[in-house]
């Protein structure tokens, strides 16, 4: 069997978040494997309730054993290094990670008991390394957070460049442009595929520059007449640096308030990316200070219930309020599924008197993903034989990949989850899938979303539970009183009875019609009552919840 290159997306195709994937080299089960970010995304409250984060399934990944040479994370954005903790220890691998990257995962390690000692290998943007059988190589790109790298992988049969997030910016607040002379001089060499970002690629143009949002916010906090609050990810380290720089030129002092945001600041002045601000204040400091000489930065930009805006917008955070002449700008855009959060926000925040700013309204926020002519320019650098579009939904990998083929990309394969697509060393097509899927991190607890608990959980939400208890005696009649309780049920039928007493009179009339020796079938009754309950509940409610039946013997 001839050697090859192939790709294996574990998670972020199809969606936004959850990006992982793999790559391996060789033939067949001799192949050895390349790990690309190890991402999660977020639960809500409908679909997944009481449930935070969202994991690749990896049980594919961790069959490998130690054919995985390591784990190259692009970046430090939640949805693509954010399951690390909890995943890495299933493949205790090498994690080759940019300094800001390897400072954020030690700074949540720190944060978390019993977090496990990962093995981190800090190198730098632009270097070039050998990781087993593949040649890596970190290229600068332009993204909303410090030190973001596409991935250049050479291998004996091909290269193929994975671009992570990245966007086209000549002029960003911090950090460095997108490396065009490093993309043509690998062009030159001969790509055989990209792997890349389909965020944007309905949107037609170019991404405006991050410098061009410094200047309208200096603008919004130079004439603010009272307080400023800015809320905007933790992460972007240069808008909350411009932040800082329009409130050393207003006068103002900055305020951190909310966990996150006192991680990133602490590990971006270590870095160096604050060089020249002045340190920021604790949230204790934000109720001294006169209202026309502070700016808070603040978390909570989507709309998280436990963050810090939430709690201000709600009058119930310790040490920061906002009122009537008060200014809040939202510098972010609320990622699919978390609009009605953050629109709950802003509506607080507005009948508390507060004046609200939005990219609606101002010109307060930019995307760090690149555009169809973006995707262009790129593409003419690096001249790909194929294209494999990935992290997106759906319509926006149709998008990429009818745009792809509008430009002239002489191929463009489209793939899911699973699947596993080979790019070099034969013909590009899709030759296996394997086991994918989503783990649900619940409380402590990892499980698969495809067990029942969380469907429970749902059906619990919009029904809620009944749990009855009877008991009989020797000669199978009831004895005591039969035990009704229930949640989530109103209190009273559609004619005003009371729930209690309809459910007790249903279990009463389902006993009536047992023969007296089938009552010694405990089982038997329970199914009896239970589809009684149910039913009868059906009947003058319109739902049937869960409902458990427990018959004991005296």
């Amino acid at each position: 069997m001839a050697q090859d290159l192939v790709f294996v997306p574990l998670g972020g195709v199809g969606e936004i978040g959850m990006n992982a994937g793999l790559y391996g080299l060789g033939e067949g089960r001799k192949r050895r494997w390349l790990m690309v970010d190890c991402g999660v995304t977020f639960g809500d409250p409908v679909t997944t309730p009481g449930v935070d984060l969202i994991m690749p399934d990896i049980r594919f990944a961790k069959a490998q054993g130690a054919a995985i040479e390591a784990i190259i994370l692009t970046h430090a954005h939640e949805d693509h290094y954010g399951a690390l903790l909890d995943l890495w220890p299933q493949l205790k691998c090498p994690v080759y990670a940019t300094p800001f990257a390897a400072g954020l995962l030690d700074a949540k390690r720190a944060a978390e008991r019993e977090a496990p000692r990962i093995d981190v290998r800090v190198v730098a943007e632009g270097s070039r390394f050998n990781v087993g059988p593949f040649d890596v190589e970190l290229v600068p790109v332009a993204h909303s957070i410090p030190e973001s790298t596409a991935l250049a992988i050479r291998t004996p049969v091909g290269t193929v460049v994975h671009t992570g997030d990245w966007k086209i910016d000549r002029t960003p607040v911090l950090g460095r442009p997108t490396d065009e002379a490093r993309f043509r001089a690998i062009g030159e060499e001969g790509v055989a595929a990209i792997v890349g970002d389909s965020t944007n690629a309905l949107r037609e143009g170019i991404s405006r520059s991050e410098s061009e949002v410094a200047a309208s916010l200096a603008g919004l906090i130079k004439t603010a007449p009272g307080r400023v609050a800015v809320t905007t990810f933790a992460s972007n380290v240069g808008r909350l640096r411009a932040v800082a720089d329009a409130a050393l030129a207003a006068d103002r002092q900055v305020v951190l308030v909310g966990r996150a945001m006192a991680r990133a600041t602490e590990v971006a002045r270590e870095l160096g990316y604050l060089e020249g601000i002045p340190d920021f204040l604790s949230p204790d400091a934000f109720g001294y200070l006169p209202r026309n000489k502070v700016v808070a930065l603040m978390t909570g930009s989507q709309g998280e219930p436990r963050a810090a805006l939430a709690r201000v917008s709600e009058g119930d955070h310790p040490e920061v309020t906002l009122a009537k002449g008060d200014r809040v700008i939202f510098s972010s855009r609320a990622i699919p599924g978390n609009e009605k959060a953050v629109g709950r926000i802003i509506n607080k925040l507005i009948e508390g008197g507060a004046e609200v700013i939005t990219d609606r309204t101002h010109f307060v926020h930019v995307s760090g993903h690149p555009r169809q002519e973006e995707l262009a320019m790129l593409y003419g650098w690096l001249k790909p034989k194929v294209l494999a579009p990935v992290h997106g939904e759906e319509m926006h990998l149709d998008g990429h990949a009818d745009f792809a083929k509008s430009i002239g990309v002489p191929k463009v394969v489209r793939i899911r989850n699973g699947d596993v697509v080979r790019l070099a060393g034969g013909p590009t097509e899709i030759v296996d899938d394997v086991v994918n899927g989503r783990m649900l991190k619940d409380g402590k607890v990892m499980i698969f979303a495809t067990e029942p608990t969380i469907g429970e959980r749902r059906r619990l939400a919009f029904a809620g539970v009944v749990s009855i208890a009877l008991a009989f005696d020797e000669r199978g009649d009831l004895s005591g009183d039969v035990s009704v309780r229930f949640a989530g049920l109103p209190p009273r039928d559609d004619e005003g009875t009371s729930m209690p007493e309809v459910l007790r009179d249903t279990v009463l009339d389902c006993l009536d019609s047992l023969p007296r020796q089938k009552r010694r079938d405990h089982g038997l009754v329970e199914k009896a009552i239970e589809r009684a309950v149910r039913g009868e509940l059906q009947t003058v409610w319109g739902k049937k919840p869960i409902c458990h039946v427990s018959v004991v013997g005296v």
